[in-house]
């Protein structure tokens, strides 16, 4: 069996006792991405020197024994700064920008001896629900390669569900994390804003994004945002928390919690087997002792139009910064500076990032500005208010990931408004800036559903306890795609 198959936990106790090396379990994981990748093209970059430079640097000063990430490969979404490492945010624009900093997370990573093996493929800027946008490749999903992966973080989530990572870092601006893992039957968890440092992840929307890690097992992707959380002076937005060890609720009994079912994540747009797994998978809590129960959240059904309002803001504020003057990809087309930048810009950035920097400057110029942003950003406070109340009564919410399963590549992405609205259910989680996970809860024609539990700010710890009680009473995380060894 490969070493992939083998937990973090699994393969912490084989580093320590000295069974494998650093080295070798980095090759093994080289090995394994050179074996699969070209099946489902998770990676824009595979940093194979630098891997195996570190693994060997760490196998001289050796693992550390009470840190279950020394030595551990991790992937690493392409627009999170990797020092060194190539870093395009998947887009013609950044085609050759290799940055001179780690961003943060990176930063946490590396001091606790993880091995960064490479940059995955997303949709461009992190604009897109299905890694159909990129630059460079298509991603395809790691159950069915003529599905899509689910964007943007579809390399992040195909990279672990083929088996060539245990663990990726993924960025979730209006679902980007969960929905791919619901996609890909993994582990994706959005943290709470400011729970993780956006310093060195290449702007989206500023008062949205989240990194967030992608895992096989709850408790995998516990340990990995044990790692990676934490305050920080280069992040004005950073929550200034105290450590956290986010493994330690796993395993504790569930018994008499209460659970929010609302009801309009479960109405019109949502996949009638995708319905029916989800309540199955309440009805499994009610056997565990907790009490489900259905609410309302009047708002949501406003999210979608919202976020695309304000995201297009935040984005066509934040891309200009790629003029062609700095870095990245500069026209040869100019005679002068205007050219610069308007042609630069008309050839690095690909359609759906065009699209939305123009909808965002409409809703922010003169005389639209009050029928649209901010009316936006008054909505937003509602649907923030709407998930209050409900907190106020309960410890979580339970609802799909995603309205479907997987859909064919290719389908979706020449109609935005459709790709758009598959992002419905993970959309005001973003908004009112709550913590949300994805875990595998069953299977539609083949294909992996996700149940996404969704806690108030700061619950990261209880959203474990109870994603590991199910993960635990049930074996949906233990079946594999072919790719990775299973049957189907």
């Amino acid at each position: 069996m490969s070493l992939s198959h083998k937990s973090i936990d699994e393969l912490h106790k084989l580093l320590v006792d000295k069974d494998i090396s650093v080295v070798e379990l980095t090759r093994d994981t080289l090995e394994n991405i050179a074996a699969r990748e070209d099946k489902v093209d998770s990676f824009i970059t595979i940093a194979e020197d630098t891997a195996l430079r570190q693994a060997q640097t760490l196998d001289e000063r050796g693992v550390d024994v009470s840190n279950p990430l020394s030595g551990i490969p991790l992937a690493v979404k392409d627009n999170i700064s990797t020092k060194g490492i190539l870093t395009t945010a998947a887009s013609k624009m950044l085609y050759n920008y290799e940055p001179i900093f780690d961003a943060t997370a990176v930063e946490k990573v590396y001091s606790k001896d993880m091995i960064v093996i490479g940059k995955t493929n997303m949709d461009e800027f992190a604009m897109g629900g299905s890694t159909e946008t990129s630059y460079f490749k298509k991603t395809k999903n790691a159950w069915d390669y003529s599905k899509v992966p689910g964007g943007s973080s579809g390399g992040s989530a195909t990279a672990v569900a083929s088996g060539q990572v245990r663990l990726s870092l993924g960025s979730d601006t209006g679902g980007s994390i969960r929905q791919p893992a619901s996609f890909n039957g993994v582990v994706g968890l959005k943290p709470t804003y400011g729970r993780v440092s956006r310093f060195g992840l290449i702007a989206f929307g500023s008062s949205l994004d989240q990194i967030g890690p992608l895992s096989q097992t709850v408790k995998e992707n516990a340990q990995l945002l044990t790692a990676i959380s934490g305050h920080d002076i280069k992040d004005s937005t950073s929550a200034n928390c105290d450590f956290e060890d986010f493994t330690a609720k796993i395993g504790q009994d569930i018994k008499g919690m209460k659970i929010a079912l609302p009801k309009e994540y479960l109405g019109e747009g949502i996949d009638p087997e995708v319905k029916a797994t989800i309540l199955e998978a309440a009805k499994h809590f009610e056997s565990l002792g907790v009490i489900i129960e259905e609410v309302s959240l009047p708002h949501s059904k406003y999210g979608v139009a919202v976020y695309y309002i304000i995201a297009s803001s935040e984005a066509s504020s934040n891309l200009q910064r790629f003029d062609g003057i700095r870095y990245g990809y500069r026209t040869d087309n100019y005679q002068n500076l205007e050219d610069i930048y308007v042609n630069t810009r008309s050839e690095g950035f690909g359609d759906e990032v065009k699209r939305r920097i123009m909808l965002g400057t409409f809703s922010l110029s003169s005389g639209y500005y009050d029928a649209y942003f901010k009316k936006a950003g008054q909505v937003r406070t509602l649907i923030i208010q709407d998930f209050e109340k409900v907190f106020a009564d309960y410890d979580l919410i339970l609802g799909p990931t995603a309205p479907s399963v997987a859909y064919d590549l290719d389908s979706l992405n020449h109609d935005p408004v459709a790709m758009y609205l598959a992002d419905i259910l993970t959309i005001p989680v973003n908004l009112a800036g709550l913590p949300g996970i994805s875990i595998p809860a069953g299977f539609v024609e083949g294909l992996p559903v996700g149940l996404q539990l969704i806690g108030p700010k700061y619950s990261e710890s209880t959203i474990y306890q109870v994603a590991s009680a199910f993960e635990a009473t049930t074996d949906y995380h233990k079946r594999q795609p072919i790719i990775f060894g299973g049957e189907k």
